[in-house]
């Protein structure tokens, strides 16, 4: 099989990989304000939602390294949630 030459990559150790469509949807990053202080923590969270409605959920956590970072899924996906947007409660997609 051959590809296209725009889907191909090549890596550090010099292989060649193909860059494959997996879905596409919408996302929310938010991250987390200390009450008290109102300065913001170094903790994010990012929430992705395919096409199809399915949604999945990631901590972002920063790795020692800078611009690192580990993504770790979360198991329950929590849809329901309100965010701050500096003025006023909004909703996690914006309805």
């Amino acid at each position: 099989m051959t590809f296209p030459k725009e889907v191909l990559t090549k890596t550090k150790s010099g292989n060649i990989e193909v860059r494959v469509f997996l879905k596409r949807g919408e996302f929310v990053h938010y991250g987390y304000m200390d009450v008290k202080t109102k300065k913001m923590l170094n903790k994010a969270k990012i929430i992705l939602k395919s096409e199809n409605g399915k949604v999945e959920s990631y901590f972002i956590i920063p790795l020692k390294q800078k611009d690192k970072f580990l993504l770790m899924k979360e198991k329950e996906q929590k849809t329901n949630i309100k965010l701050w947007d500096g003025k006023k409660s909004i909703s996690l997609w914006g309805d």
